[in-house]
């Protein structure tokens, strides 16, 4: 594992059978992502922006091309090793929320630490407390996701993503179903937590929220047409913190 880097995306195809042939999706892609960063990948729908995200967790896999993530091959492991490692390594935050409707809000963000069991037993109630008060929903925890606001369930969705305390989160269009005010505040999370040395990565459709990621990669075609970077001022950077 080189340790200067935790996303190494090396020549990346990836192609869709079709009953004709085969669609390219990916036509190549490359790039590193170092510890700490906060990466937003754009594009217009179909370009594969989702699928990109998908095999940096072990989701999808490419057609050809290597996916290293933390030291991994992810592309190479088996669906054992894979969830095993995601459940450790990777928190993932998606756009629906996927929160089990059954479970209220403390119980979602316990069940993971209960499957993987990183977390020492005795020390999961106060951790999923504590990661519930971070998120501002300490006196939501006994409610169902039902009962509480699609901004809350994002909330709660990336209390249950960081359980397992994994170095790198992913999120896909985590603000594609809340108002702007509440993309405002979730996006102000995402920035706390790369300040506290996480490794983010988002796919995103909003514009304005793009500008003000630090590093943005931009996918069209299938191809990284831009890969820029640029400083955010306090005053740009949206925080809760």
């Amino acid at each position: 594992m080189i340790s200067e880097i935790v996303i190494q995306i090396i020549d990346v195809v990836k192609n869709f059978p079709l009953s004709g042939g085969e669609i390219p999706v990916l036509k190549g892609i490359s790039f590193d992502v170092r510890p700490g960063e906060f990466v937003a990948i754009v594009g217009p729908s179909g370009n594969g922006k989702s699928t990109l995200l998908n095999m940096m967790t072990g989701i999808d896999h490419p057609t050809r091309g290597e996916v290293i993530v933390l030291g991994e091959k992810v592309h190479l492991m088996s669906e054992e090793q894979l969830s095993v490692w995601r459940g450790q390594k990777i928190g993932i935050v998606f756009q629906f929320f996927q929160l089990l409707p059954a479970l209220n809000l403390f119980q979602n963000v316990i069940l993971p630490m209960d499957l993987a069991r990183k977390i020492p037993a005795k020390q999961r109630k106060e951790k999923a407390i504590q990661l519930l008060e971070m998120v501002g929903l300490a006196d939501q925890a006994a409610k169902l996701p039902s009962a509480v606001s699609g901004g809350q369930q994002q909330r709660a969705a990336i209390a249950r993503a960081l359980a397992n305390d994994p170095p790198l989160l992913v999120a896909d269009e985590p603000t594609g179903n809340l108002d702007a005010r509440t993309s405002d505040e979730v996006f102000g999370l995402f920035s706390c937590l790369v300040d506290t040395g996480k490794t983010l990565i988002m796919v995103t459709h909003n514009e304005e929220l793009a500008r003000q990621v630090p590093r943005v990669i931009e996918i069209v075609n299938g191809t990284i047409l831009h890969d820029s970077q640029r400083s955010v001022s306090p005053k740009q950077k949206l925080s809760t913190c």
